[in-house]
């Protein structure tokens, strides 16, 4: 839907708004309007997205107020939680105004009876994280961008992370939410109970909807007891097969599910030690894995890692860093964490960043079949991510210098033979960071006409009006 089929933010408007939510509670500053019109995606879009209007609201009666006025006035709204996202989710495809949640920051109750932590949608998520640990309990959702992504994104996109192989993505954590429609009605789905089949899931429908079916204003998550004893084993392998190779026998041998195995290709061992200037151990090797074994009993969990390890040196492990304290499994991650960290200061312009995900069994030939679709389109890349549950994240850079207004036009014809072998596999274009603008186009890719009519209905039962977020997700 074009910004032509949307009334126009006018200085009206801005006093409406600005009576309901104080002053303060709305910003038209042009480089603010800029700051709050993208998110972390690379490249930027073709052509740039503005909002006319960003306003802030502070609980859920605003939130409530600014939709119901959007709703009359047809307006488009575009949620918007840390602007960390990926996929451009946050970004104002048909301007208007973007409401940004932060400010809505609070955790609202820790409920030890019922192992469950209420917070607003604007609270950081290692906010969380430490709000548990602080009671003796753990929050297991957790998104490698947690000390700067929001509850409130996470949700939104259904964010996974590393812990996912184990404990599962954010969707699996929530039991409860509180949301406004785009009429300004406010709903509450689902609640501190375990169990409810009280009419539909709606609470899994919102989750990784992306702001497209309502805005969420609280979230009841899910509390586990915190893991008493950790341990990550650093494990380089030879080639990339081999390390792909050895990821389900650790689970079917070594009959263990770890918290985390993580995936580095010898390309972001590389990468990292460049960036840094510091030797990292086997950078040479042709894969390197992170394997996480976390539980209650310190000699169970040690008997665990030895048969883990035991797995890795039968088939093919160069070694096997064992780290217990904090100390150093923390620089065990600082490798993983750096790949990311590099890509962001990385010299060379960024074609894509690709976010697959393909059933376990298929990691081997998915991995296998890659370097040959790079080479057709005359890419190099780097790949790492959750390789536990075929969750791969993929960089892909230009041979050649370009500029890069062109970099769109290589990266079309490249996703689009990356997504049909990944569909091959039974896989699907992404494992958590969302459709939003960049991936839409290719949707049908992956979507039957028919599920593609059926999202139609949903978001048209929804928002009949298409204010919440428009031009996202929905083909």
């Amino acid at each position: 839907m074009s910004r032509g089929n949307y009334s126009p933010v006018t200085r009206h408007t801005e006093r409406d708004l600005a009576a309901l939510l104080g002053p303060s509670g709305i910003t038209v500053d042009p480089e603010k309007r800029a700051a709050y019109s993208i998110d972390e995606t690379i490249p930027r879009f073709e052509r740039e997205y503005a909002a006319d209007l960003i306003c802030f609201p502070e609980n859920t009666a605003q939130v409530s107020s600014v939709l119901r006025y959007a709703s009359e006035h047809r307006i488009p709204v575009t949620p918007r939680g840390a602007g960390t996202g990926l996929s451009g989710g946050a970004v104002p495809a048909c301007g208007g105004i973007v409401m940004s949640m932060e400010r809505m920051n609070s955790i609202l109750e820790i409920d030890m009876e019922n192992r469950t932590l209420t917070a607003e949608p604007g609270v950081i998520t290692s906010e969380i994280a430490k709000a548990a640990r602080d009671h003796g309990m753990f929050y297991a959702g957790d998104p490698c961008s947690g000390d700067i992504s929001s509850i409130g994104g996470n949700a939104a996109e259904n964010a996974g992370g590393s812990k996912v192989v184990k404990y599962g993505a954010t969707g699996a954590h929530v039991l409860g939410l509180e949301a406004v429609l785009a009429d300004g009605n406010v709903v509450t789905f689902g609640g501190k109970r375990r169990k409810d089949v009280t009419g539909y899931d709606f609470i899994h429908l919102l989750i990784g909807s992306e702001g497209t079916l309502a805005v969420i204003t609280k979230i009841i998550l899910s509390l586990l007891p915190l893991p008493s004893c950790v341990t990550d084993l650093l494990v380089p392998m030879p080639s990339a097969a081999s390390a792909v190779k050895l990821i389900p026998l650790v689970m079917t041998e070594g009959g263990v599910v770890p918290s985390s195995i993580e995936y580095m290709d010898r390309q972001s061992i590389l990468n990292v030690e460049r960036y840094t200037g510091v030797s990292v151990p086997y950078s040479g090797a042709g894969a390197q894995l992170i394997i996480q074994l976390d539980g209650m009993d310190r000699r169970r969990l040690w008997n665990e890692a030895e048969r883990v390890g035991d797995i890795c040196v039968r088939n093919g492990a160069l070694e096997v860093f064992v780290a217990e304290d904090r100390n150093a499994r923390d620089r065990v991650w600082s490798i993983r964490k750096l790949v990311a960290e590099e890509e962001w200061t990385n010299s060379m312009p960024v074609m894509s960043k690709e976010d697959v995900v393909v059933p376990a069994s298929e990691t081997a030939r998915f991995m296998e079949g890659l370097p040959g679709i790079m080479a057709r389109h005359n890419a190099s890349y780097n790949a790492f991510g959750h390789i536990g549950d075929g969750n791969i994240h993929i960089t892909v850079f230009p041979d050649a210098a370009i500029e890069n207004e062109d970099l769109h036009k290589l990266a079309g014809p490249m996703r689009r033979e990356l997504y049909d072998f990944v569909r091959e596999l039974g896989g699907t274009m992404s494992g958590e960071h969302g459709i939003g603008l960049k991936r839409k186009e290719y949707a049908d890719i992956f979507l039957s006409a028919p599920q593609i009519e059926l999202m139609k209905r949903v978001k048209s039962a929804f928002d009949p009006g298409c204010i919440l977020n428009p031009s996202k997700l929905v083909p």
